[in-house]
């Protein structure tokens, strides 16, 4: 009976373990990052991450410095961009997640273990924003090098197909938006946020060397009002 009841007891706690476990590693990594001593290049443009408290995005200048995000994601392929839009939010994630959960309390158990198990595909979310549009999410400041821009760029084009962006048809969450498809396979150790710090990791700003979570992107950011 004693022995039952330990077996039982490993199996209920097991669970709850991990997950202790898996937060500790990212608050450990996060706490050790990358970049921390890399030169430091003059900054030329303003970039930001934006996060909800869940997920994070990218958020780049709409045109300048040697790159139009319009020709890459054209504005007549969301149902009706800001025409005085000045950034472009770009995020990367599960394709299930994105799809059926426009809101978190629509997300089911099944959604969820599909995607920790990394079932689905990816899609990138792309915003076309008003820098008031900025004010609805936590926004962090993100100087950029000229260099430094080039490699955010290049990690946004890595993850679409051929460098294409093929938008999904009738997908939207507002009318500023649309979903591309996307390269790789969300899951519980590359999590959308994941995507949001390998590319900074590659642009050459500090940040934890594993970003699971909106906190382990942002911590060696400046949030600031834009």
């Amino acid at each position: 009976m004693r022995n039952a009841l330990r077996g039982l007891l490993i199996v209920l706690l097991a669970p709850l373990a991990a997950l202790l476990l898996y937060f500790a590693m990212a608050c450990l990594l996060m706490a050790w990052p990358l970049n921390r001593d890399a030169p430091r290049e003059p900054a030329v443009l303003q970039a930001w991450v934006l996060s909800n408290g869940v997920h994070t995005d990218l958020v780049l200048p709409l045109r300048g410095h040697g790159m139009d995000w319009t020709a890459l994601f054209p504005p007549a392929h969301a149902l009706a961009a800001p025409p005085d839009a000045r950034y472009i939010a770009i995020g990367w994630g599960d394709r299930e997640i994105y799809l059926y959960t426009p809101q978190w309390s629509d997300l089911s158990a099944r959604h969820a273990l599909r995607a920790a198990m990394g079932r689905n595909g990816a899609l990138l979310h792309v915003s076309h924003l008003r820098e008031a549009d900025l004010a609805q999410g936590k926004a962090y400041r993100l100087p950029l090098s000229q260099a430094q821009y080039e490699r955010l760029v290049a990690h946004v084009r890595a993850s679409l197909p051929q460098g294409k962006a093929r938008p999904v048809p009738g997908a939207h969450y507002a009318r500023n938006d649309a979903f591309y498809e996307a390269l790789g396979s969300a899951n519980l150790f590359r999590t959308c946020n994941s995507w949001t710090g390998e590319g900074l990791r590659a642009a050459g700003v500090t940040v934890g060397r594993w970003t699971p979570f909106d906190f382990t992107v942002t911590a060696h950011l400046a949030q600031e009002k834009p």
